[in-house]
């Protein structure tokens, strides 16, 4: 794949420490990524501006109220609004049948059939929830399940493609709410399921270990354990394909200057401590005086502060436009405390041979010169056919991003 824009900063160990990675080893010390020189790429939105896009308008067939807005993307690339009128959707996945599942946070989990670069209606499949963020589709060897994570639980839904969802199960409950409310749930390679569990504050001490952290159970729900932390606000969950390497955004701390710390999309080492709250990224210098930061370990990629990313996938697979397979696609939410505000977009990360090279815009124009904004990209979805299906809870619309031809 080609390289779009050159990294601002090359740290050569943790090129190293990827290596190991990518060669099969998910666990490794703290220590050892701690004698790393920081991220291996830094970027802000200066360092990510891709001149090469061109303005398309985005149709508005559902009424959302978008008609005549326009967004900037890579020449040869369209964006259509596939569906609206939804409350606040999140979270995608979808199951071996093509029917796409979308978290709302409006209490619903919808149903999409999928074909031929299409949503059909939407299926209100389960209502009453609270807030679910997150949804995933997977087989264990009791039957296919659907689970969904709440702010205080994740449950599951005994689930068939062409019929309605089972009775809900809880399978872990009475997580702590308040503060950041998500929680995330995705599957590894491994058959087990992993949870990001946001802070309660902006820099504290946690009274609950799940907090600013990712975990991992099995598909029942039994064995949770804890698996990294000082990760201040994780919310994108996805595994790098042909690999064991889970990767996370986080939202870093706010109230600390326009361009510092830099919010995060890195991989989640297994016994890691990222350094939340005492340590701040880039590279885990100390928040206070007096801060102990020499065990903790920097992230993987540090972007523009405040940019609040969200959903990420590694857009891969049949049908995916050749010079994108195997990049990350990030959504960046947009800042709500720096001035001017950072804007909503796609961001595109490059990849070559596993490693990540560079960083630029895929996909902007939600936010207007003067700051105002139309819409907010959230969650992101590799389609059956390699398009990309994206979230917008701003306005309540599902868009679905593809090559021409």
């Amino acid at each position: 794949m080609r390289c779009i824009a050159p990294p601002s900063r090359l740290a050569v160990r943790t090129f190293a420490m990827l290596a190991l990675l990518l060669a099969g080893s998910l666990a490794i010390a703290p220590s050892q990524a701690a004698q790393n020189e920081g991220p291996l790429l830094l970027v802000d939105d200066a360092g990510t501006a891709n001149p090469d896009l061109v303005e398309v308008e985005v149709a508005d067939p559902g009424g959302a109220g978008i008609a005549g807005q326009t967004l900037r993307v890579p020449p040869g690339y369209r964006v259509s609004m596939v569906s609206a009128g939804l409350g606040g959707p999140r979270f995608m996945d979808f199951d071996n049948a093509s029917n796409l599942l979308v978290a709302a946070e409006e209490g619903i989990i919808y149903r999409f059939p999928f074909a031929d670069g299409q949503l059909g209606g939407p299926e209100a499949l389960i209502s009453g929830l609270q807030r679910p963020a997150s949804v995933a589709v997977f087989a264990t060897d009791d039957g296919e399940y659907l689970y969904v994570g709440e702010p205080n639980q994740v449950s599951r839904f005994a689930y068939d493609p062409a019929g309605p969802a089972g009775d809900q199960e809880i399978i872990i409950g009475d997580l702590p709410t308040g503060g950041h409310s998500t929680r995330t749930v995705a599957f590894g390679p491994d058959g087990m399921l992993y949870l990001a569990v946001g802070s309660s504050c902006n820099i504290c001490f946690e009274e609950e270990p799940i907090r600013a952290a990712v975990s991992r159970a099995n598909p029942d729900g039994s064995g949770l354990e804890i698996i990294a932390t000082g990760l201040r606000n994780p919310v994108g969950l996805d595994f790098q394909p042909d690999t064991d390497l889970l990767w996370a955004t986080v939202n870093e701390r706010d109230n600390e200057g326009n361009e510092i710390p830099p919010d995060l999309v890195t991989i989640v080492v297994e016994g890691a401590n990222y350094g939340w709250p005492v340590c701040q990224p880039p590279d885990v210098t100390p928040q206070a005086l007096g801060g102990q930061c020499a065990e903790m370990t920097p992230p993987t990629i540090g972007i523009q502060a405040h940019s609040a990313p969200l959903g990420l996938a590694f857009w891969s697979g049949e049908g995916v436009p050749g010079d994108m397979d195997g990049d990350l696609i990030v959504a960046q939410h947009g800042s709500w405390n720096r001035e001017p505000p950072a804007a909503p977009k796609l961001l595109r990360i490059d990849f070559e041979d596993g490693l990540p090279v560079a960083a630029s815009d895929f996909i902007t124009g939600w936010q207007d010169e003067n700051g105002s904004r139309w819409g907010r990209p959230a969650g992101v979805v590799v389609a059956p056919d390699g398009s990309l299906i994206v979230s917008d809870d701003d306005v309540g619309v599902l868009y679905r991003i593809s090559a021409e031809g």
